[in-house]
């Protein structure tokens, strides 16, 4: 597998990143993650400016194609969904059509991949009560909302309480939150409002955008005690109570 670090994942939840390759190994995975890759164009597509999100776009494609790979993981909703794009964004390329629509084939979001997959080995206990709120770029971008729910519910002790409307935007969407900044704090405060109906210890997310908007907004209303976590990180943690010393984690640049 290749690791699509990410610009915000790579750098401001790097955990992230550390636990995606820790459980795709644990899953026997050989993860590489080549260092030549860079941003996904996923902002620059959302401000409009597709030359440069193309530019970016034939740096990844040629970053990733010569690695013969099964598959790119990617953990970051927003990001995927741009990725899952390449395909259709350069098909009018005649030197960079078909080997974008390859590269977009191979991408797939860690839930997703794990849920195909079938988890390996075994789950250690976390007594938490959680309630998941969809990425917009993963649940209406890219149709995945059942996997992220089942790898929940297969970590023993860990309680999945729905909040209402949890396919509702959080108010960030990319860039909106510094466009649109009173609707998007309105958004904010509906979906945090909704989180905490739920009385969850940990709110759970898979799009960095998300998870810094739920954060701001679980603070504002007075709520530090709750955390805000990706969905590996749980399963992260919940393989890390049972492992040993001798787990091999194949992870190389």
């Amino acid at each position: 597998m290749a690791l699509f670090a990410g610009c915000v994942m790579s750098t401001a939840f790097a955990r992230v990143d550390r636990a995606t390759a820790r459980v795709l190994a644990r899953n026997g995975c050989e993860v590489v993650v080549p260092p030549a890759q860079g941003c996904c164009g996923a902002l620059n597509l959302h401000g409009g400016d597709m030359e440069s999100a193309r530019a970016l776009m034939r740096r990844n494609i040629a970053a990733f194609e010569g690695l013969e790979v099964d598959a790119i993981i990617i953990n970051a909703a927003g990001c995927g969904t741009s990725l899952k794009g390449y395909g259709h964004l350069l098909h009018d390329d005649p030197e960079w059509a078909d080997r974008a629509a390859a590269f977009a084939a191979k991408v797939k979001d860690i839930s997703e991949f794990l849920g195909g997959l079938g988890l390996v080995g075994e789950l250690g206990r976390i007594a938490a009560r959680v309630t998941y709120q969809d990425a917009c770029h993963l649940a209406h971008g890219q149709r995945i909302t059942k996997q992220p729910r089942e790898l929940l519910r297969a970590i023993p002790g860990l309680e999945l309480v729905e909040m209402a409307e949890s396919s509702l935007c959080c108010g960030s969407a990319g860039v909106y939150n510094l466009t649109r900044p009173e609707m998007s704090a309105r958004l904010m405060a509906r979906k945090v409002g909704h989180a905490l109906e739920a009385r969850p210890e940990i709110v759970v997310s898979a799009n960095p955008g998300c998870m810094i908007q739920l954060a701001t907004g679980l603070q504002q209303a007075g709520a530090r005690g709750v955390k805000v976590k990706h969905v590996v990180e749980l399963l992260d943690e919940s393989y890390r109570r049972t492992e040993g010393p001798g787990v091999r984690r194949r992870v190389r640049a």
